[in-house]
């Protein structure tokens, strides 16, 4: 299965080893966007507030042709400041793209109590509890 890997850049440093781990079975991978810079946004930020709008929606663009080409996304959902399994606004936007497409959504963990739970509920979503042979 085609993968797209899902999550806030403060958990990219996580994104290889799961990658290696969905490849051992088979699965192809894309990465997040950003993987090797994961703080560009910051240095995008300081650039002005112009710069930073066009290269966000350069990135909004990105996760939605990436989505598109993926049979589904992994949410890496995990503990980010204290708040369990944290999903963000772009990660929420790149499940929202996937459940429009009708793409499979897998979370690594449960569904987090936040402002998107009600609609994470209603796309229904996969929850594997980190076990990467729950894909399929």
């Amino acid at each position: 299965m085609k993968i797209f890997i899902c999550c806030s850049k403060h958990f990219y440093d996580r994104v290889a080893i799961i990658k290696d781990r969905l490849e051992k079975l088979s699965h192809e991978i894309t990465l997040p966007n950003s993987n090797d810079e994961p703080f560009k946004e910051e240095e995008m930020r300081k650039l002005g507030e112009e710069e930073h709008r066009r290269w966000k929606a350069e990135m909004i663009g990105l996760q939605e042709v990436k989505v598109r080409q993926n049979d589904a996304v992994l949410v890496l959902n995990l503990k980010k400041n204290g708040q369990l399994n944290y999903i963000g606004g772009a990660t929420f936007l790149e499940i929202f793209k996937a459940w429009e497409l009708g793409k499979k959504i897998f979370l690594w963990n449960q569904i987090p109590d936040n402002l998107f739970k009600d609609e994470l509920l209603g796309m229904n979503p996969c929850v594997i509890h980190g076990d990467v042979r729950k894909i399929n």
